[in-house]
């Protein structure tokens, strides 16, 4: 395919070019295609809808079964995980029925063999509501988001003994529900996963079949989110912090044998450019954006030091992946029999969850999972040039399919930022050229639609 290569107006390539000379980072976009800064009518309403006080009805009716360990019983209707999945179940069909019924609620079950954390042959059962896209071109792109509705106490294979799991994971577990029963009032382009996991606390069990199953079908998942742990807005000490969520964002990924991508990302300095760390770049704007006053803290890790959450298995089969967690956990109340010592109460009980700060946890991700489902694909096969050795740097891209597109973004950020500092619209085209060299800059191309939301940066690779 031949691509159309567009340039900016003189005046602005002149800036540029100045810029860069003294070490600046051109910023400015001149006012032309969609208004990228006007909010979405439809991401407000939802973030306005999402509410502190059911989320809190969640959780409470969560810890009221008692345990919700894994291999704990599925047999009675008060106790147990089989209770709580149940429960769950009926509750996102009660929203799906009455917001259209077009949220298809479903149990996605398997049977794990005993291994080091299970003891005998048990059924892993995920509730998962699927909320379909509407646009025929983009129907078939996926973002999911989940929390895991299992808990624990001290001991990893206690079936019987009382678990609340109020923060790990009623919080996370809440937040999707809530999330998908607001939501399922809307349409969007993409279509939209919401998924309470078993398992998680046993070795990511639900998580890992279904992003097994996934893989197997090639799903087109083009990015996924975990809620685990985003109940507490305190640390050990008492200190709160209720203005901030941890982001946990991969660069590359961990594999026994370099893949050609990630050898390329190597090769071209592109490690903090993988497609999770773009992903949270769009996650970051969006929650930001819709949710103000509330940072979303990008942590350059997989995940907590040498730990891991429901996340993984979909970072290990290719997909862009993400954790929020709270900004300080506190131990006492996280895998902890339910216990008082010297006066201290340990136990992840209610009274420790911040019901507020979850609900703004929960904007975040619903203001992120409708940006995106709403914003074209990313682009495809975003190439740079290198046949010649020049200071310019031409970037060209294949053509999004989606009938709304308004055209491209090209984002540019210095070797040392973390996030995109300058950017320009350039238009329905295929290529760009940009009067900054690429030695000294990261690139990026975005896709915009008419409405103006804007899809996760794609980074270039070279076009031998």
């Amino acid at each position: 395919m031949k691509h159309r290569i567009a340039t900016r107006s003189s005046l602005f390539l002149l800036t540029a070019i100045l810029a860069a000379r003294a070490g600046a980072v051109p910023a400015s976009e001149p006012a032309s295609g969609p208004d990228l800064q006007r909010h979405q009518p439809q991401i407000d309403q939802i973030v306005s809808h999402i509410s502190p006080q059911r989320i809190e009805g969640y959780i409470r009716k969560l810890v009221g079964f008692k345990t919700r360990h894994t291999m704990s019983d599925t047999v009675s209707d008060t106790e147990g995980i089989g209770a709580a999945r149940r429960w769950i179940k009926a509750e996102l069909e009660r929203c799906g029925a009455a917001d259209g019924g077009r949220l298809q609620v479903a149990f996605d079950s398997h049977i794990s063999p005993v291994s080091a954390r299970i003891s005998k042959p048990t059924e892993v059962v995920n509730v998962v509501a699927t909320l379909p896209g509407t646009q025929p071109a983009s129907a078939a792109r996926m973002y999911v988001v989940s929390g895991h509705y299992d808990s624990r106490n001290s001991d990893i294979m206690d079936a019987s003994g009382a678990a609340p799991g109020a923060n790990d994971d009623a919080s996370g577990t809440a937040a999707v529900m809530e999330m998908a029963c607001v939501m399922a009032r809307h349409h969007f382009d993409a279509t939209l996963v919401f998924m309470t996991v078993a398992g998680e606390e046993q070795g990511l069990l639900g998580a890992t079949h279904w992003a097994e199953q996934a893989s197997a079908r090639k799903l087109d998942i083009a990015g996924m989110f975990t809620n685990d742990i985003i109940g507490s807005s305190h640390d050990e000490h008492g200190k709160i912090d209720n203005t901030q969520v941890r982001l946990f964002a991969e660069g590359l990924p961990v594999q026994k044998e370099n893949s050609a991508t990630v050898r390329t990302l190597v090769q071209t300095g592109g490690e903090n450019d993988s497609l999770s760390r773009q992903l949270a770049r769009a996650v970051k704007a969006a929650g930001e954006r819709y949710v103000p006053g509330f940072k979303v803290n990008i942590i350059q890790r997989r995940d907590r030091y040498l730990r891991g959450g429901d996340h993984m298995p979909f970072l290990e089969r290719g997909y862009a992946a993400l954790r929020f967690t709270e900004p300080a956990e506190d131990f006492s109340h996280q895998h902890q029999d339910l216990r008082t010592e010297n006066g201290k109460v340990y136990g992840d009980l209610p009274q420790f969850d911040d019901f507020d700060y979850i609900a703004r946890v929960a904007r975040v991700n619903a203001a992120a999972l409708a940006s995106l489902a709403l914003a074209p694909a990313a682009p495809r096969q975003v190439q740079v040039r290198t046949a010649q050795l020049e200071n310019d740097t031409a970037l060209l891209w294949q053509p999004n399919a989606e009938p709304d597109l308004a055209g491209y973004r090209v984002v540019w950020r210095a070797t040392d930022a973390p996030d995109w500092q300058g950017a320009q619209f350039v238009g329905k085209v295929t290529g760009y050229r940009v009067p900054l060299s690429k030695d000294n800059y990261y690139f990026g191309v975005q896709a915009v639609d008419q409405d103006g939301n804007v899809s996760p940066a794609s980074y270039p690779v070279p076009l031998r």
